[in-house]
């Protein structure tokens, strides 16, 4: 379960990923944070966006019509 969690439903690219990205530079390094989003292109979005990073994406699912992302934060 993650520690911290980012609600970022109802906004739209690239919107979420900022968001993701402001409360990931508030975390230490190592934390996990669980970003639930309504985005439909927000899955490809988190991929290129934890690889350019280098923070973890240790999960994505799909439930309902929500995406829900876990990323730990690199050091």
């Amino acid at each position: 379960m993650a520690q911290h969690t980012l609600d970022a439903t109802g906004l739209n690219c690239p919107m979420p990923i900022l968001k993701a990205k402001q409360a990931l530079a508030k975390i230490e390094a190592g934390d996990t944070i669980e970003v639930i989003c309504s985005d439909k292109g927000s899955t490809k979005d988190f991929i290129a966006f934890c690889h350019q990073t280098g923070n973890t994406l240790l999960s994505h699912e799909t439930k309902d019509d929500q995406f829900i992302f876990n990323i730990e934060k690199s050091a």
